[in-house]
């Protein structure tokens, strides 16, 4: 017997052979996966894995070897993507779960995000780089508030297309007019919150109906199937088309006698091209001087396209540190020590109006007061005109909660409005007591603003050094 007689080791060769196909030159997909508990996610993620021949032979064989284990004759492919042993004791998927696939025509790293509601916060971690995210519908529920949930999600993280993936078809007899009224439900709802671009695909992941292959029972839908959509929607995240932004990680000066004056800025170019000859500005000195000379990989060169990491040269001797981000004057954005953004808070302690944290942005990290909490999102009641409720002034945000905030930083910083730029755009807040990650914030507006409660202060801010 050969190495691929048995079906697993037949799908290990499929997906190797796969992976080469695609090589370097195939466009790569981040994409996120959401959806309520039990309405087949992980199911969705395996039969995308399984059909697509992406599954390693000894995955399949464990999977297959769990489900007889289980009395079950079919593999669950659900338990292709729970990674975690407390997830398949519970059956559910509670953390962020990345999966990395190739077919012949792109690649993909999927983050598999967990459904319930307290998990809110994963689906932020694994949609934050996603440029797709598919947001799962069991049929026979229909458009549900977590639905509404991961959708505002992936508004305010601006992910620029979103696939509705209208699961369990085969329990409502393939109707094509439960699929039509959910999908025009949830598109009116995303569309509302400012989702550039929606796809609303029926499925039925257990039977695998539209996932890989197009559906011999839906013949009324004419569209593509997810990993048709998943292959061919057009990646327009080019962060080289973006104004110029280099966050200074490390400041070289060897200092030897075969270099005594080298003084270089190295890091990764986070958007832009930057090119020998440009004018620039540091921020947030604002002091300027010209580039003279690029290294990357050890060889000068005329130019660099995000997101190389390269070692830039300037024709002045200026003071930069790590933490400063070298810019091309003609598109420096403004620095500021008062910074509005929406966040998602990340941790069980809840975030307070007065509280002091640390700002993480890019590579540079300051201290910042906690001014003001505007708002909280109800993303479970839209407002009048369908959108998103707010509650005013809710003092503190807890764990998964949305809202706006109002920061004060003790030094300024050359943050981008998030709209702009998803990279120089978003920042951290930090436990400063014990370095835990708190809140993530995209800086600006991330939803049309509608009427919001009254303003909070913070009072007596002004002590053990935090005064700024």
């Amino acid at each position: 017997m050969s190495s691929t007689d048995t079906p697993a080791a037949a799908a290990a060769a499929a997906a190797a052979e796969s992976l080469t196909a695609a090589g370097e030159s195939a466009t790569l997909l981040r994409f996120a996966t959401a959806g309520s508990v039990d309405d087949g996610k992980s199911t969705l993620v395996g039969r995308l894995l399984h059909d697509s021949k992406s599954v390693l032979a000894d995955q399949l064989e464990a999977v297959e070897h769990a489900s007889r284990s289980r009395g079950q004759e079919a593999p669950d492919l659900a338990l292709l993507t729970d990674g975690l042993r407390a997830e398949r004791e519970q059956g559910i998927t509670i953390d962020v779960a990345y999966r990395y696939f190739a077919t012949p025509r792109r690649r993909f790293i999927l983050a598999d995000t967990p459904g319930h509601v307290q998990y809110t916060r994963n689906m932020v971690t694994g949609a934050s780089t996603a440029e797709l995210a598919v947001v799962l519908v069991d049929a026979r529920n229909g458009v549900v508030e977590q639905t509404r949930r991961h959708a505002a999600v992936a508004a305010l993280l601006r992910v620029p297309h979103v696939v509705l993936a209208v699961n369990k078809m085969d329990l409502v007899g393939y109707e094509e007019s439960v699929f039509a009224r959910i999908a025009g439900e949830f598109t009116a709802y995303a569309a509302a919150l400012g989702v550039p671009e929606i796809t609303a695909i029926p499925i039925s992941a257990l039977a695998g109906d539209n996932v890989v292959t197009p559906s011999a029972t839906m013949d009324w839908y004419g569209g593509p199937t997810v990993l048709e959509h998943l292959e061919t929607v057009p990646v327009t995240d080019d962060p080289s088309g973006d104004p110029v932004r280099f966050p200074v990680q490390y400041v070289i000066r060897p200092q030897t006698p075969e270099h005594p004056d080298y003084r270089g800025y190295a890091g990764q170019l986070a958007s832009g091209v930057l090119r020998v000859g440009d004018p620039v500005t540091v921020l947030p000195s604002g002091r300027t001087s010209t580039v003279t000379a690029i290294d990357a990989l050890g060889e000068n060169v005329d130019a660099a396209w995000s997101p190389q990491s390269v070692t830039v040269l300037l024709d002045d001797d200026l003071d930069i540190s790590r933490g400063d981000i070298i810019v091309t004057t003609a598109t420096a954005p403004a620095v500021t020590q008062d910074v509005e953004a929406t966040v998602c808070h990340l941790h069980d302690r809840p975030l307070a109006v007065g509280d002091r944290v640390l700002l993480k942005h890019t590579t540079r990290t300051v201290k910042a007061i906690v001014k003001d909490i505007p708002s909280r999102l109800a993303l479970s009641e839209p407002d009048e005109h369908g959108g998103l409720a707010r509650h005013p002034a809710p003092g503190e945000l807890a764990a998964n909660d949305i809202g706006r905030i109002v920061l004060r930083t003790s030094e300024p910083l050359a943050l981008d409005a998030y709209a702009d730029s998803r990279r120089t755009g978003s920042f951290l807040l930090i436990d400063p007591a014990d370095g835990t990650t708190l809140t993530a914030g995209m800086a600006g507006d991330a939803f049309t603003e509608s009427a919001n409660g009254t303003a909070r202060a913070a009072d007596g801010a002004a002590d053990d050094g935090w005064d700024f």
